[in-house]
């Protein structure tokens, strides 16, 4: 029996939500939102709990990650992924993004070569190029509905002199779930060329039922001690606006290193929400992260026969996780920018274009998909309205 509730829409309108009451959502919000990777659900009531029983103390100062902290990351990367880490190994950040921008800051000189794979989260151009970096692409290959890595491709851009790999993993937008297989591949290209691997392994957590997440950096201790694990409660238990995120770093140069450029950065604390917020997700959340999953997988099953059966005109690619679907619009023979501006103005509807993803993302968009299923109906009738009136 289903002990939590997805199914009820929350209103978000006027509660400062970027995704709600963004630039995008005018027309006196009247528009739907599925663009931004944040989802409409209630957290879980126990962080809820947690937060309020920390606001009521009155005295927000500066906060510590204390010893439950360091050790409910510890047991929910063990009991969830079977990741066995240390405390020292972990530290953090506000968010993945600002981990990764100062990451390349701290291990990279301007010209060095990092490789990404578009058509990939696109903060992933904006962090290379902030740090002065070559960016290096390695498109994915989309191959029978489902992307794969093109490994010659990679070897070759590994040989010109690579320094850093960022891996999205699950990869974000395409929904890829590496097997053990492709990143056992990965690492040994990246042992032979001495790349150092930076893995936003944020999606981590929402991997569909059948279907394993293989942690980069627990393959071997020799791609440990060269890789660098991305993670956050956030997307898991939509707590983004907390702003907590693990960066675990078992190699301790690098991670003296990566500590060092935090504090000089201004940035080597945590807010006491994001602290209480985290614990109580990673102690009390996984009852409502099993339900979670499920409505999830259901909700991506409803889209794929919506468009089956409504949108024979988009194909929609396989998904193994994340709650954001990859949707081809070639077939409508207008572009990216096009079909995102007639969507919101004549449809009411925001997702989000896939050139703003790089190579291989024209002619796509992306739907987030994690919100009641009532809500996800209205969405998608909107787009298959505006696709039928063409």
């Amino acid at each position: 029996m289903q002990e939590y509730d997805f199914d009820t829409i929350i209103e978000r309108r006027h509660t400062g939500s970027a995704k709600w009451d963004g630039v995008h959502c005018t027309r006196e919000n009247g528009r739907i939102p599925m663009w931004v990777a944040d989802m409409d659900f209630l957290c879980p009531p126990e962080i809820t709990r947690a937060l309020m029983k920390r606001a009521e103390h009155g005295i927000y100062g500066y906060a510590i990650c204390d010893e439950s902290y360091y050790e409910v990351i510890v047991n929910w990367m063990q009991k969830r992924h079977g990741w066995k880490i240390e405390k020292d190994w972990i530290c953090t950040s506000p968010g993945i993004v600002t981990a990764l921008d100062m990451l390349l800051r701290t291990y990279t000189e301007p010209g060095d070569k990092v490789v990404i794979q578009p058509p990939v989260y696109y903060p992933f151009f904006s962090v290379v190029a902030n740090n002065k970096c070559e960016l290096l692409e390695n498109p994915l290959l989309l191959d029978e509905g489902k992307y794969r890595i093109d490994f010659e491709d990679l070897e070759e851009k590994f040989k010109s002199g690579t320094k850093i790999f960022l891996f999205c993993s699950p990869h974000n937008p395409v929904g890829r779930v590496w097997t053990r297989e492709e990143l056992v591949r990965l690492g040994a290209l990246c042992l032979e060329y001495d790349v150092l691997v930076i893995a936003d392994e944020i999606h981590s957590d929402l991997i569909f039922p059948g279907l394993t997440h293989h942690v980069f950096a627990d393959l071997s201790e020799d791609l440990a001690r060269q890789t660098i694990v991305c993670n956050a409660p956030s997307k898991t238990f939509n707590l983004a606006g907390l702003q907590a995120s693990n960066i675990i770093i078992s190699n301790p140069d690098l991670r003296k290193r990566y500590n060092r450029t935090m504090r000089n950065s201004g940035l080597g604390l945590l807010n006491v929400f994001a602290i209480e917020g985290l614990k109580a997700a990673y102690t009390f959340g996984e009852p409502w992260l099993d339900e979670l999953l499920v409505y999830l997988k259901a909700n991506y099953d409803f889209l794929q026969t919506f468009i089956e059966e409504k949108t024979p005109q988009l194909i929609l690619t396989e998904a193994e996780g994340t709650y954001l679907a990859w949707i081809d619009f070639r077939n409508l023979i207008l572009d990216d920018a096009a079909v995102e501006q007639q969507l919101k103005n004549e449809a009411d509807l925001i997702l989000e274009r896939g050139s703003l993803f790089g190579t291989g993302g024209q002619g796509f968009q992306r739907l987030n998909f994690a919100c009641p299923r009532v809500l996800l109906s209205a969405g998608l009738n909107r787009l298959a309205y505006w696709i039928n009136t063409q």
